[in-house]
């Protein structure tokens, strides 16, 4: 199994714990952007100028959510 493989199942496993935690979505936001936080303090503790690369992350992600929204599909 590759790296890439065992993070998919990872977030998998995460998404269900959610669910099973909380099953409205309309409550995932909170949960969602604490994720988001902890990534961005993770980063930028590793390197400082992984600050740059997460704003663009979260530029491209905000994208792809418009995206999904417009199309109905990721």
């Amino acid at each position: 199994m590759t790296r890439e493989d065992e993070l998919r199942n990872a977030v998998k496993r995460l998404s269900e714990e959610l669910y099973r935690y909380d099953s409205n979505p309309s409550t995932w936001q909170a949960w969602l952007v604490s994720l988001l936080e902890q990534l961005q303090q993770q980063a930028t503790e590793v390197n400082p100028m992984n600050s740059s690369l997460y704003i663009e992350m979260i530029t491209r992600l905000a994208d792809s959510i418009r995206n999904r929204l417009r199309t109905g599909g990721w």
